[in-house]
């Protein structure tokens, strides 16, 4: 900074530790008017104010300006809102202190996006179920068959959740919040769907009760909207596990020995190892998976 403002560094006085010169004494200098440091002309740079002459006062930089002399870009500072600051809060204790690990599985989905159209056709017209409504449902009816992964860590031992809460990801303009389907298991298709799009809506407007979002005893996180194909998303404490769903994609499969192309959804299960081991996981997961390739059995 000082050779770029072409400042005599042995004319300065540090504040700093032991008299060492720091970057608040640059900027001091260059706010009162440092005499320049005697050497032979150069070319000048882009980003260096001209030296101040001697005797005649620098004009102050902006926080921009000097932040471009210490080889940073402008920026510009968002504060924190709450919601920001427990978001980061929880799931950073979430990573440092629960054991995640992760399973991943492919489903095949022609036949759940058939049924859908064929629901959605004959359907009056509020009713438009999406694939995350099927997700939904089967995850439910999943816990239900594995009891196990509903399940939360505390210090007196595991609990295990007689309620199947789905807690579903919404992403707000100020981050990220969760409300929860309750016993989504006893529930059919068209009043999750309703449900989502009357808790989804009045999450995005601020109006969400403390009930309908704070809770739940697994999550839901679907990015496939998005075109994301995989991800492996934060446990979201106390719950032991959530379910990452991606986007439905056309892929090369291999059934009955010959090659053919299917849509195919990859879903990652990522699981708290203190409250739910590796079968457990992966039982919930097969559940999930038949539930998804066979929709019409979440109907009946």
């Amino acid at each position: 900074m000082a050779e770029q403002a072409g400042i005599d560094l042995a004319k300065l006085k540090g504040s700093g530790p032991g008299g060492r010169i720091v970057k608040s004494d640059i900027e001091a200098a260059l706010a009162g008017g440092a005499p320049p440091r005697a050497e032979a002309p150069q070319a000048p740079r882009p980003a260096a104010p001209a030296p101040a002459a001697p005797g005649v006062r620098a004009p102050a930089l902006g926080k921009d300006e000097v932040a471009a002399l210490a080889g940073n870009p402008p920026y510009e500072l968002l504060p924190l809102n709450n919601m920001r600051r427990t978001i980061a809060r929880r799931l950073t204790e979430a990573k440092q202190q629960v054991p995640h690990f992760y399973l991943t599985i492919d489903c095949v989905i022609d036949r759940l996006l058939e049924i859908r159209a064929e629901l959605n056709r004959r359907g009056d017209e509020g009713l438009k179920l999406s694939v995350n409504d099927f997700v939904i449902k089967a995850a439910a009816l999943a816990l239900k068959k594995v009891p196990a992964a509903n399940a939360s860590w505390s210090e007196d031992g595991i609990l295990r959740w007689q309620a199947i809460d789905i807690s579903v990801a919404v992403a707000i303009e100020d981050g990220l919040i969760t409300p929860i389907v309750k016993n989504a298991d006893q529930k059919g298709l068209a009043q999750i769907s309703a449900e989502m799009k009357d808790l989804a809506a009045r999450a995005k407007a601020g109006k969400l009760k403390l009930s309908e979002f704070q809770g739940g005893t697994f999550s839901v996180s679907n990015l496939g909207m998005f075109g994301v194909k995989h991800f492996e998303a934060v446990i979201n404490p106390p719950q032991g596990c959530i379910l990452a769903v991606g986007a439905g994609e056309q892929r090369p499969v291999v059934k009955d020995g010959a090659l053919g192309v299917a849509t195919v959804m990859s879903c990652t299960l990522s699981v708290d190892h203190r409250v739910v081991d590796g079968a457990t996981g992966a039982q919930f997961l097969a559940a999930f998976k038949a539930l998804i390739e066979d929709p019409l059995a979440m109907l009946l």
